[in-house]
């Protein structure tokens, strides 16, 4: 069974970091295209950063912030969020892709508040 399972959530103070995870079962992520999206409410889901082999991609709102790594031997993906701002609360959602095969996992919600 395909899963994706994101960890690391939670209530941060502005400044502050969180490390998300996604860890992926009944596949192997290291073949597939793995990315970190977000949805604030009220808003669109939007990509915030991707990695593709060793090659990563982020949302200019995040670069410099952000940073997506992967473990394959734990068939984990995450991403690293420093200096946290108001504006990056919301539910971020790990995907996978890979030719036609596109998985989404719950999500994980950060909320950046005083």
């Amino acid at each position: 069974q395909v899963q994706l399972e994101e960890s690391g959530g939670g209530l941060v103070q502005p400044g502050g970091s969180l490390r998300l995870s996604c860890a992926a079962s009944g596949f192997s992520a290291s073949r597939y295209a793995m990315s970190w999206y977000r949805q604030a409410p009220g808003k669109e889901r939007e990509l915030v950063a991707a990695i593709i082999d060793v090659f990563t991609n982020y949302a200019d709102s995040v670069k410099g912030r952000f940073s997506i790594s992967r473990d394959n031997l734990k068939n984990t993906v995450y991403l690293h969020m420093n200096s946290l701002k108001p504006e990056d609360t919301a539910v971020y959602y790990c995907n996978a892709r890979r030719s036609d095969s596109v998985y989404w996992g719950q999500g994980t919600q950060v909320i950046v508040s005083s």
